[in-house]
């Protein structure tokens, strides 16, 4: 009699409960039941399942466990109700809060937060050599203020066996005295030493590569926006592109480069690039440093936005909050008022056309308003004039002779080591003159 042959089974998902923390005095940038949403649908990115919720509303922390002790009892009991394995802070969880909540809720059950769920989706979404090597490089400054455990764990989790970690090799012989936990620190800043040197050679890599666009003259426009606002989808659209696409979170994490023909004829550059959201971990920002200065390095960015979402205002603060952050305030901005096709309201739209002061209504999806913003892109690079005063030392020659050949220059005199050239610079060039912005000190001798 034959044997039935099993069928194969789906790796089952972890089970979470959710919980929001409302601090008085420190209102998040959403609402906090919209916050949370969102965190559902990052732990849905990441294959967890959505067990339950559970908020409070705080004056300030819990030096022992963030939230109050009966809010503590209250999860415990809705965990071991549900059988769930995950608690997911929506909020950023000290080593001391993670590891006193552990205990309290049990050995099975893991205590993580919204920035190791997102460490979690960029683990899942990393293609690229140097995709890993950031996700790496992030995870492991997050967890080595958190570790606890001994090093399997992490051995685990970057593809080692036998007590190696990957590349690392074993974590070697306690010294005198030295605990277990010691050496595992040790092992991890090794690891992190290390994976910075190579992320420092790809960083050298990308900024030779960027030269070389440079020398060719060919203006960079970076995509930029919230996480699913559109970006990729706008790419694809414009360059007839095949950059992948899906309807949930960070689904692209690594820089694609595209030409796309303007409809004068000129010629751009056009980025896509990892997805914004609240509350980014800094982890991330700083371990993503080669990849976001694709959108430091740009001309001009177009910040993709979902207009109808019900938070698309917040989402753009956080995006341009971002940008802030990275130091990208002095680059030109369109914003792309993205999926505009899903609304019938013409004066809907003419509103919110009205709040930014460079923006275009277009759906990525259908094509709508999209040679309308290549004409705004080619308007800012090539025709519209921005008035500047730089200071560029004489050595930039190359310089000097740009701003007078494709600028206006309306004065221009020494400035000790410099020369001061006060005038104006099609938007195409503004960035290759954004570090002699600031007026140098002169020398003691000058003064």
């Amino acid at each position: 009699m034959a044997k039935k042959i099993a069928e194969p089974t789906q790796t089952p998902r972890e089970r979470a409960i959710l919980v929001g923390v409302d601090l008085i005095g420190d209102p998040g940038l959403l609402p906090l039941e919209d916050s949370l949403a969102e965190l559902a649908l990052l732990a849905d990115t990441a294959e967890v399942e959505v067990l339950g919720e559970v908020t409070q509303r705080l004056d300030k922390p819990n030096p022992d466990t963030f939230i109050g002790s009966g809010k503590v009892e209250e999860i415990k009991m809705l965990v071991e109700e549900t059988q769930a394995d995950l608690v997911i802070f929506d909020t950023e969880l000290s080593p001391r809060h993670q590891r006193e909540l552990e205990e309290r809720f049990g050995e099975q059950v893991r205590v993580i937060d919204r920035t190791a769920l997102i460490l979690d989706i960029f683990a899942r979404h990393a293609s690229t050599r140097e995709g890993i090597l950031q996700v790496e490089l992030a995870y492991y400054e997050y967890r080595l203020p958190r570790l606890t455990r001994v090093w399997t764990h992490l051995a685990r989790q970057t593809g080692g066996g036998g007590g190696r970690t990957g590349s690392t090799g074993g974590v070697g012989l306690r010294g005198p005295g030295e605990t277990q936990l010691e050496v595992d620190r040790r092992e991890i800043r090794r690891r992190i030493a290390r994976l910075k040197e190579e992320l420092e050679k790809v960083r050298a890599h990308r900024q030779r590569y960027r030269e070389q666009r440079r020398r060719s003259n060919i203006p960079i426009v970076a995509l930029v926006g919230y996480t699913n606002a559109g970006k990729s989808t706008l790419l694809n659209s414009l360059a007839r592109a095949e950059v992948y696409v899906a309807d949930q979170l960070f689904a692209t994490l690594d820089p694609t480069t595209r030409r796309v023909e303007l409809p004068a004829g000129h010629t751009v550059l056009f980025t896509d690039t990892v997805g914004f959201i609240q509350k980014l971990p800094t982890q991330l920002i700083a371990a993503f440093r080669a990849t976001l200065e694709e959108i430091t390095e740009a001309d001009l960015l177009v910040h993709v936005l979902d207009v109808t979402h019900p938070n698309a205002w917040e989402q753009w603060k956080a995006v341009q909050q971002t940008l802030l952050d990275i130091g990208c305030e002095n680059i030109p901005t369109i914003t792309a008022l993205n999926k505009v096709d899903r609304i019938s309201d013409t004066e809907a739209i003419r509103k919110a056309l009205g709040q930014f002061t460079s923006s275009v209504a277009i759906s990525a999806k259908t094509g709508e308003g999209l040679p309308n913003l290549l004409r705004e892109v080619e308007n800012i690079l090539f025709e519209n004039f921005a008035p500047v005063t730089v200071y560029i030392p004489y050595r930039e020659g190359q310089l000097i002779a740009q701003f007078h050949e494709f600028g206006k220059v309306e004065e221009s005199q020494p400035f000790g080591e410099y020369i001061k050239i006060k005038g104006s610079l099609p938007g195409r060039l503004l960035n290759a003159y954004r570090p002699y912005l600031k007026r140098p000190t002169p020398a003691k001798s000058e003064v």
